[in-house]
């Protein structure tokens, strides 16, 4: 009898960060067809406009958040004058973001 042993790897969720803004690249649309459920997604530098509530990508954020958790860096709102970002949106710092990229994949979608 021999024993089949589980790859971890396929285990292992992938951080997609988000960093242009979706209306000036279509980076967004382009990760979405790559993210799998349960895979969080971060926003940051320009791509924190993608979160904002009320744009045009709200509709695809909103739905995203169903299957995956998604992150903005707060400094990036504040640094860009966005103070409304959906409902749902985890707002983090840079040490929430070296944790998550600490135990995800990263990557990252220039």
């Amino acid at each position: 009898m021999f024993h089949v042993k589980k790859n971890h790897l396929l285990d292992i969720t992938m951080l997609h960060t988000i960093n242009q803004s979706p209306f000036q690249s279509n980076t967004f649309e382009t990760a979405l067809r790559f993210i799998q459920p349960g895979d969080p997604v971060l926003f940051l530098q320009d791509g924190a406009y993608t979160v904002q509530s009320s744009n045009r990508f709200a509709d695809l954020v909103t739905e995203l958040m169903q299957a995956n958790p998604v992150h903005v860096l707060q400094p990036e709102l504040q640094a860009r004058g966005i103070g409304n970002p959906l409902d749902g949106v985890k707002l983090i710092g840079y040490s929430e973001f070296v944790d998550l990229a600490v135990e995800h994949q990263v990557n990252s979608w220039l």
